[in-house]
């Protein structure tokens, strides 16, 4: 009588494309290098402060190209975010500005569901990046401050404000 025994066949090149997707997918979840912001209206100036350091070549454009007001989405982090923003209540307006002491950076805000994109880049005549933006809803966000040149590293304070 013979057996009958299934053979499992794996295909090396379909698991390392698997592997690889997520290996390349940017850490959605909500931790982050440098850790959390939680914000209700009225925040002290405080509250709204943090500190990192940029560095990474992960590109920014990975995660989208435009936003949704048709800005690019530019620059170069670490595929982890950098800072989580819990927004406890909507906001009408807020300002989100780096401070890097003149370095060209970068910023991308995804939240408070995936395919809620900010992307901001130099403010002005400085080469830091800000977002400026209205209807801020309840909710956690991801921020990413990245930097123009992949292989740019430096200190930063990114300071969100109410106006």
């Amino acid at each position: 009588m013979k057996y009958f025994r299934p053979r499992l066949q794996f295909r090396s090149g379909l698991i390392l494309a698997v592997l690889s997707a997520i290996t390349a997918s940017p850490v959605m979840a909500d931790t982050s290098n440098f850790g959390k912001l939680s914000l209700a209206p009225g925040f002290a100036p405080a509250q709204g402060t943090v500190e990192g350091y940029t560095g990474g070549s992960y590109s920014l454009s990975a995660i989208s190209n435009r936003d949704r007001d048709r800005n690019p989405c530019i620059g170069f982090a670490d595929p982890k975010p950098d800072h989580v923003m819990v927004l406890k209540k909507d906001f009408s307006q807020l300002n989100i500005r780096v401070n890097s002491g003149g370095k060209d950076t970068t910023l991308l805000i995804q939240g408070p569901d995936d395919g809620s994109i900010r992307c901001g880049d130099d403010t002005g005549k400085r080469k830091d990046a800000s977002i400026q933006g209205s209807d801020w809803k309840a909710g956690t966000y991801r921020i990413w401050v990245g930097t123009f040149n992949s292989k740019d590293k430096g200190n930063y304070t990114l300071r969100v404000e109410q106006p």
